[in-house]
């Protein structure tokens, strides 16, 4: 015995250099952010989403303390969602035929341009809802635009190999502006003119997105998109339809947001279970997505992406429908965040294998598209999970969405088989052959 104890005491542990390599294996790839054009990209929409978290808290408390109706307020998500659709689609056809930095450029000064709009009607306290929602639509209109040229951007300025660090790194500044974002928007909002403030420093706060954009080298498109018009947009929609491995990479996410979102129903669970405390339960998802986004460097490594993406959506689920159960805030808090780790996978994958998979004449549709979902599918939630819990409760319309999700995830991904078995690093099929296996931009078959 003394022996066995003493042989083991002089049994090396693990070396410094060890620690190092694996830490640097599973760090966030900053390597991203030494290509200028990215890194100029990154900062812009870093310190602009900030900003825009300031509006969209400032928005809807606005209207509440106008017409203290929440029907107002929920129209105000139900206002930016036709021309959310409207403008991703064709904004996505734009953007596969003219200049993505222009197109970027010219959406996002309309956005910022709505922004002065809604500083300037709360400096002359017009306190007229219409006006406010209409501002909302024109300025989602502006987003979806600017959404699908920013995604389709990053494949241009970033090479292929770089390309899920690259989304890693703006899903993490993104999620890191959704925990700042309403931390600040809560103070400004309760001191007088708060929300001249918030407008005001999202307007500020802006220019940093416009200045890195002005930045950016020119990227016209290849010429070989098809014509603007709506022909462009349904091949676009055309594209996606032929190929399984990107319809279940949406698939999957609308019915994690659609099915597993339980944003709307904190308030509701907060009041009855916690004494009041929501704050925590909006923070819990993006502070579990930031903390995976520090750990993440095993991602670019994966090649397997359906499976990996699916089994993501699967601890989504999972993890929101047993919250749901908890009676605990810090156990529903500790679950939320590992739904919100499992987001940061799915999210960076999912945008990686439609960024590698399109060849780059399509690249702005499939962005169009990309931010119709994910914009639009949280939406769609939140009005899934209200009238779920008109009729059963708030507490079982958040677990039973989110075992639902498990369940029609766990029964449909494995039944597409190009997704299931997609390989991101398997070699291109030969000329003519035009089998949905494989990444696109390699192909030369049509």
């Amino acid at each position: 015995m003394k022996g066995d104890a003493m042989e083991r005491a002089e049994q090396p542990g693990p070396s410094p250099r060890g620690v190092r390599r694996l830490l640097a294996d599973h760090a966030i790839d900053t390597r991203p952010l030494a290509l200028p054009a990215f890194r100029r990209l990154f900062i812009g929409q870093g310190t602009s989403f900030v900003g825009s978290m300031l509006t969209q808290i400032a928005v809807p408390v606005q209207v509440f303390r106008i017409s203290h109706s929440s029907l107002a307020v929920g129209m105000v998500g139900f206002a930016g969602l036709v021309p959310l659709i409207v403008f991703g689609l064709y904004g996505g056809a734009i953007a596969d035929a003219v200049d993505r930095r222009t197109l970027y450029l010219w959406s996002s000064l309309g956005t910022w341009t709505v922004t002065l709009a809604l500083l300037a009607q709360t400096l002359l306290d017009l306190r007229s809802v219409g006006l406010i929602l209409a501002l909302v639509a024109t300025q989602s209109a502006g987003f979806a635009m600017a959404s699908s040229a920013r995604g389709a951007i990053v494949p241009r300025i970033v090479e292929p190999g770089l390309i899920p660090a690259a989304n890693t790194l703006n899903y993490v500044i993104g999620t890191v502006g959704e925990v700042i974002g309403p931390l600040i928007a809560g103070v400004l909002v309760t001191v007088p003119h708060g929300f001249a403030y918030a407008y005001g420093a999202d307007a500020v706060l802006f220019t940093a997105a416009l200045h890195s954009t002005l930045r950016l080298p020119r990227l016209p498109p290849d010429g070989s998109a098809a014509r603007l018009g709506l022909r462009s947009v349904r091949d676009g929609l055309s594209f996606i339809g032929g190929r399984p491995v990107l319809v279940m990479s949406f698939f999957v996410d609308i019915c994690a947001m659609t099915l597993a979102m339980p944003r709307s129903l904190f308030p509701a669970v907060a009041d009855a279970r916690f004494g009041g405390s929501v704050g925590l339960l909006y923070s819990a998802i993006p502070i579990g997505s930031v903390l995976a986004g520090f750990a993440s460097g095993w991602i670019g490594r994966i090649r397997r992406q359906g499976v990996v993406l699916t089994g993501a959506v699967l601890v989504w689920g999972a993890a929101v429908a047993v919250s749901g159960l908890a009676r605990q805030l810090w156990l529903v808090v500790l679950l939320l965040a590992v739904a919100g780790a499992a987001d940061l996978v799915s999210a960076v994958l999912r945008q990686t294998l439609l960024q590698t998979y399109a060849p780059d004449e399509m690249r702005g549709r499939m962005q169009g598209v990309h931010t119709v979902v994910v914009a639009g599918g949280p939406r769609l939630g939140d009005l899934r999970a209200g009238t779920m819990a008109a009729a059963l409760g708030a507490g079982l319309s958040w677990t039973i969405g989110g075992f639902a999700c498990v369940a029609v995830v766990a029964l449909a991904a494995p039944l597409a088989r190009s997704f299931w078995r997609y390989d991101s690093g398997a070699p291109a099929p030969a000329a003519g052959v035009a089998k949905d296996t494989g990444p696109l931009r390699e192909r030369t078959a049509p």
